[in-house]
């Protein structure tokens, strides 16, 4: 398998579809670690890399990595600027409306609430929480009682907690980890953890069966030999749920 350079701009649409030649081109955020990120040598790493680089090795594709931004990757996909979307996104019923999925290659994991230490819990139904646009968890508030503050990134949605804009934010407890560990105190959790959607997925086009097959193939694969709660494991830590 060959991983060509990063694709920083859409490429244009193949007409012969995505298994009909050798380059798959999957789309992804680049900046919700441990999903997907970029790291200091300006290289787009990550769980989903990882994987989709081992699915393109085991089908004998090439792998090329598109980055998009997380509002613009649905229609994108759709518009034919990738083939794939690999990019922390929970199967949900109103996104299979639009795009197909794979099996899920990470099971349902849990979101959570972050804020400042000394945060009252009940800001989680009183409170103005931030999550970024077109999530799950933006779904879930604007479905409550709190006032929903909505972000293009996820960086911005833990800014907003900071500087008090928002009271706390909502979003995969595995990206908000980081942020709790590393603030020495300033940020905890509140509330109880939940479980939205049914686990995360690749995101392919409607039109596009052999190529879901293909990933949805190697996924279970990988299930069933163990390589892919090593790389689950080796991305999350151990105390995240497995296959």
């Amino acid at each position: 398998m060959k991983t060509l350079p990063l694709t920083l701009a859409a490429l244009a649409v193949m007409a012969s579809g995505a298994m009909a030649q050798d380059v798959v081109r999957i789309g992804t955020e680049g900046a919700y670690p441990p999903w997907n990120f970029i790291n200091e040598a300006n290289e787009v790493v990550g769980f989903e890399i990882d994987l989709g680089n081992e699915i393109c090795a085991r089908a004998e594709l090439t792998c090329e990595w598109v980055l998009n931004d997380w509002d613009t990757i649905i229609p994108n996909l759709v518009s034919g600027n990738y083939d794939v979307i690999m990019a922390g996104m929970s199967i949900t019923e109103a996104r299979s409306q639009v795009i197909s999925f794979t099996t899920n290659y990470l099971p349902s994991d849990p979101s959570a609430h972050m804020a400042l230490a000394g945060t009252d819990a009940s800001v989680i139904d009183s409170g103005v929480i931030a999550v970024q646009s077109n999530t799950v968890q933006a779904g879930l508030v604007a479905d409550s009682s709190a006032d929903a503050l909505e972000f293009p990134t996820p960086d911005e949605t833990i800014s907003a907690v900071r500087n008090g804009e928002a009271d706390a934010v909502l979003a995969d407890k595995n990206f908000l980890q980081a942020y709790v560990d590393d603030s020495a105190g300033e940020l905890v959790f509140i509330g109880e953890d939940f479980y939205p959607g049914a686990g995360t997925g690749a995101g392919i086009r409607q039109s596009d069966h052999e190529l879901r097959e293909t990933f949805t193939r190697i996924i279970d694969e990988m299930k069933e030999d163990g390589s892919l709660n090593e790389l689950i494991e080796t991305w999350f830590g151990d105390g995240i749920a497995k296959f």
